[in-house]
């Protein structure tokens, strides 16, 4: 008996200590999360395929997507209303002339002239002389290589004979000479310019700048190279940078982006850590102004302390860091709305091609809002303002209801719930667009600013040290604001360098007639237009 109560007492003791079994509900929830986590992998490979072997095109084909939500065929028909008469227009393309001509004229011509000698110009028939009838003419592109001289700046001594030999003192006169632009080497505005230019703009590393170089016999190490591009970065272009940063602070529209970069030698961190670029950019009023502001984080308060002094709209991603930015009404935008919406009908299963999916409905009210934009482009501010509140407005309420529905039907970590979150979250800074008819309906400018340089990274990498990405910063703000402004880079960084160690750079009037939008730049500073 002792025995069998042992026993029972060891079955109960198992029976509380081991584990319970798995019931229905536990492992329905666990094949439905399975179910979630293999539906998620699935679009990010689509996805991933889709990016490297599809087309990177965000454009739509509104064939493949007219959705019963969009159609007003039903709402619009009357039966009542006669049909209209036919009639056939026929279109004929008009060929643009002139073109090639316009843009030839603008260069210089070498005229090179094919006559025929004094024997020659006798008529085969009667033996008489011949007269010019006509001029066949034949125009080619003539490329002039690179070549490089020595420019030796002599500066002559004068003194007086007379009171050498017969005065107390002898006065000396030396004759004016332009200072240089890097005083006790041999960097000229030119070569500065052209190095300049070639890595900011052309995105040449200086290391294959080096290797160019040699090819032209000349011996110039990287080193040379890249301290000429700080000094006039530190010691030039920084002046004009100052006041670009100035006038932008007064802008009533500003955008901003901000992206990656590797800086190797920055104290403290390591070389594998990510520091960041970030870009202010004004909008469509205003002198057009590009510039880059190096940060060693992402952190918010670097837009804060660049901005200190703005007080306007600020047109942003939905990066939470621009929330500290006081005194700014922050504006979203669309296209990084649509794009995740695009991204969730790109990571759609094949059999989802072409039907009616809810991920086409999400873009295709997204295009609608662009398409308005399209139609009120060249409108006035006052005009676009009006048009939106009467058209983009009600579409914008129509997909605040339409979100709020889909919401609880989507999984929250799927494409398109990324996509669904991602505007409930922005809606605030989404629909600010409606406030103002000179701001846009997304950040595409600033996007488009950036890319240079997200181009040049791809070609020299990361930068050596802090100071070296603070000049980066400094040379593609001038570059950038040079191009937005109509400018050519090389000419006018050219002119710069040239006139700037002439100047009194402490004289905000003077620094006014160089800047990039000044109306007093030369012409051949210009890019001559069609």
């Amino acid at each position: 008996m002792r025995g069998c109560r042992i026993l029972l007492i060891m079955m109960k003791t198992n029976a509380q200590t081991s584990p319970t079994e798995p019931t229905i509900e536990s492992l329905q929830a666990q094949i439905e999360e399975l179910k979630a986590k293999i539906k998620w992998y699935e679009e990010q490979f689509r996805l991933s395929q889709q990016k490297r072997f599809g087309s990177s095109s965000e454009k739509t084909n509104d064939d493949q997507m007219v959705l019963p939500l969009f159609n007003e065929a039903e709402q619009l028909t009357d039966p009542t209303v006669p049909e209209p008469t036919h009639e056939t227009i026929t279109y004929r393309r008009k060929k643009k002339r002139g073109q090639r001509e316009a843009f030839l004229n603008s260069l210089p011509t070498e005229t090179i002239e094919y006559r025929l000698s004094d024997t020659e110009q006798a008529c085969s028939c009667c033996g008489h002389t011949l007269h010019e009838m006509s001029v066949e003419i034949r125009k080619e592109l003539a490329i002039i290589p690179a070549k490089v001289k020595v420019v030796e700046h002599k500066r002559f001594v004068y003194a007086c004979r007379h009171c050498e030999q017969h005065g107390v003192e002898t006065p000396i006169v030396t004759a004016p000479m332009p200072p240089s632009v890097f005083p006790k080497s041999l960097a000229s505005p030119s070569i500065m310019a052209h190095i300049i230019t070639q890595k900011y703009v052309e995105g040449l590393p200086l290391y294959r700048q080096e290797k160019y170089f040699e090819r032209l016999g000349i011996t110039l190490s990287r080193q040379t190279i890249a301290n000429w591009v700080l000094y006039s970065a530190e010691k030039w272009l920084s002046v004009l940078y100052h006041h670009m940063h100035q006038t932008l602070l007064k802008q009533p529209i500003l955008h901003a982006d901000e992206t990656t970069l590797q800086v190797l030698r920055e104290s403290g961190r390591d070389a594998t850590s990510k520091s960041y670029m970030w870009l202010y950019r004004t909008g469509n009023v205003g002198p057009p102004i590009v510039l880059y502001d190096y940060q060693p984080t992402r952190k918010g308060e670097h837009a804060k302390t660049f901005l200190d002094t703005f007080t306007g709209y600020l047109q942003v991603d939905g990066y939470s860091g621009y929330h500290k930015v006081p005194n700014v009404t922050l504006v979203g935008c669309w296209a990084h709305a649509r794009r995740k919406f695009d991204e969730a009908l790109k990571a759609a299963p094949p059999s989802a091609k072409g039907k009616r999916t809810v991920s086409a409905e999400g873009l295709q009210f997204c295009n609608q809002l662009y398409a308005i934009e399209r139609t009120i482009k060249e409108a006035s501010p006052e005009e676009r303002y009006k048009i939106r509140l009467e058209k983009s407005k009600p579409i914008l309420d129509l997909f605040l209801a339409w979100l709020q529905t889909k919401k609880t039907h989507v999984a929250p970590k799927s494409k398109l719930g990324e996509a669904i979150a991602y505007c409930l979250n922005q809606w605030e800074f989404l629909k600010n667009f409606l406030l103002d008819g000179r701001l846009e309906i997304d950040n595409n400018r600033s996007e488009r600013a950036i890319k240079p340089f997200v181009i040049g990274r791809k070609n020299w990498l990361f930068s050596n040290t802090p100071r070296g990405a603070k000049g980066s910063a400094i040379v593609y703000s001038i570059v950038e604001t040079a191009k937005a402004n109509g400018l050519n880079p090389y000419e006018y960084l050219h002119y710069l360098f040239q006139k700037l160690p002439t100047m009194d750079l402490t004289d905000d009037e003077v620094i006014q007639t160089v800047l990039p939008w000044s109306p007093s730049l030369p012409d051949h500073c210009r890019v001559q237009t069609k």
